[in-house]
């Protein structure tokens, strides 16, 4: 008993030991390097908001989007103080680049269109993409969005293939198709209101579908259903930090939910991918196809093993298709009939030009670009509602941006509302719709500093899927305009928000007029 009570004393102070540890290390990475990356960050003319304990200024930011997002808003293309009130009330405190926090990690915002374009364009390789949040990740998977180095090319080369020149013309065919489904289910709204959101969720959901993997919406209805999910519970976590350490002990509802989805998304993408490799194994059919599933199996099967990918590398681009090829041209047609329905004018000059292109025939995309009108709709569209509104790299190593020196290991948050609702770039008409700001092309429109303008992105990883979502737009607005007009019903409500997408939360109502 002697001994054993010797060794209480011991085991207590052991375990004192590792506490006082435990709350050295916690207080170093939870104060001591937040505080003095904040005081470095300052001399070198970089402020923001003050480092708060634990949470960084992540509650701040719920609150002053929640508050935002309670408020009711005019019918006004001024977005940015409504979808990212934070940054837009930080940028006019402390300039158009400062550091925010996320819980411990020092965020740069970056919304200066010079230093964007030398992160994005990223010559001496000096901003890879940085982790991403476990959701985002479940989202996404480790795919062409989030991938670095070899990896990435690899994955960048199949999807080049896949989605521009003569494969996406191959495309056509399909999207024209899908476009008549969706304008002979519309006969039944015409003369009343439709929700052409949703509309356009379905139809992008049935192209996608039909063009990357060789099936029906139907078919991938599930899929799609879970991913919408997913984003959902990923937007509603993002500024939801929890203490270092306990997520491995204690799940949320969300994080258990977020678990079984991501499982039962991989085992119906396996399904699929499945079916496809018994269609060849049986003699069905002579080879994998050349949509964009046939090319991920053949590269899974490719005889250069260096040139080969896993099955978890096709399940995360699969994810990635299935998702943001869908989402990033729904928000642009979306985006595109609100403004149309306001600006009637400029819906009839639209339409003036398809049917002068086209008359009442199928579009024929050998005539794309003469739709000039049509063309500077869209960037107008893109500039005062881009689909994606963020972007984040990191700081690989120190390295000078501008007049900036950034120490290596600093997150970068890139806005991209910020340079493309600036005054001081597109004017004092800033807010308004016009298109014509565009007739010259994108340099004269943003006076010789496109860097101002990059809906999709710019420099090596800038979104591949973009010339398949401006397709896609240009076939289903001409088919539209061909046979229908449309005015925004009077029961629309405008509230543009972030679900990973900029999208209306309330949908898009219009009502349906046949020519």
């Amino acid at each position: 008993m002697s001994a054993l009570g010797n060794l209480v004393p011991i085991f207590s102070s052991f375990l004192g030991l590792f506490a006082l540890l435990t709350l050295i290390k916690m207080l170093h990475k939870l104060w001591w390097i937040p505080t003095r990356m904040q005081y470095l960050m300052s001399l070198r003319g970089i402020k923001g908001p003050s480092y708060r304990f634990i949470h960084g200024n992540t509650k701040q930011i719920l609150t002053m989007k929640k508050e935002a997002m309670e408020k009711p808003m005019s019918l006004s293309h001024n977005i940015f103080p409504k979808v990212q009130p934070h940054i837009e009330s930080w940028v006019r405190t402390y300039g158009k680049n400062y550091m925010q926090w996320y819980g411990a990690e020092a965020q740069l915002v970056v919304t200066d269109p010079d230093l964007i374009k030398e992160i994005l364009n990223n010559k001496d390789r000096a901003f890879p993409k940085f982790e991403t949040q476990a959701l985002v990740k479940k989202l996404l998977g480790d795919g062409l969005v989030n991938s670095e180095g070899e990896k990435w090319a690899k994955l960048r080369k199949l999807a080049n293939h896949a989605f521009h020149g003569e494969s996406l013309k191959d495309m056509t065919p399909a999207m024209i198709s899908g476009v008549e489904i969706m304008l002979e289910r519309w006969k039944l709204y015409e003369g009343q209101e439709i929700e052409v959101f949703e509309e356009f969720r379905l139809l992008t959901s049935e192209v996608i579908s039909r063009t990357a993997f060789g099936n029906s919406y139907q078919k991938g209805k599930k899929i799609f259903d879970m991913l919408m999910r997913l984003a959902l519970l990923t937007s509603n976590n993002a500024y939801k930090l929890r203490l270092p350490g306990t997520s491995n002990f204690f799940k949320t509802n969300d994080q258990i939910e977020s678990d079984m989805l991501e499982i039962e998304i991989r085992n119906n993408i396996i399904e699929i991918i499945k079916e496809r490799k018994e269609k060849v194994m049986n003699g069905k059919e002579d080879n994998f196809g050349g949509d964009f599933l046939g090319l991920l199996l053949k590269a899974h099967h490719d005889a250069n093993v260096n040139q080969r990918i896993s099955v978890d590398n096709m399940i995360d681009e699969c994810k990635t298709f299935y998702f943001a090829g869908q989402e990033t041209t729904n928000t642009l047609l979306g985006w595109t009939i609100f403004l149309l329905a306001i600006y009637a004018d400029w819906q009839e000059e639209v339409r003036k030009e398809v049917v002068s292109l086209f008359g009442h025939q199928n579009p024929n995309p050998d005539s794309f670009a003469k739709l000039k009108i049509m063309g500077m709709v869209f960037n107008e569209t893109l500039r005062l509602y881009p689909p994606v509104i963020t972007m984040t790299r990191k700081v690989e190593r120190e390295v000078r941006v501008g007049n900036h020196i950034l120490p290596a290991n600093l997150n970068l948050y890139i806005s991209t509302l910020p340079p493309h609702h600036d005054p001081d770039i597109w004017g004092e008409d800033v807010h308004s719709f016009k298109p014509e700001r565009f007739s010259e092309g994108v340099a004269q429109a943003t006076k010789s500093n496109p860097a101002a303008f990059f809906p999709f992105g710019m420099g090596p990883r800038n979104c591949v899927g973009s010339n398949f979502a401006i397709t896609e737009s240009k076939i289903a607005l001409c088919m539209i305009l061909q046979r229908y007009s449309f005015t925004l019903s009077p029961t629309y409500v405008h509230m543009p928000y972030q679900l990973i997408t900029l999208r209306p939360q309330h949908g898009i109502q219009v009502l349906l007029q046949p020519l």
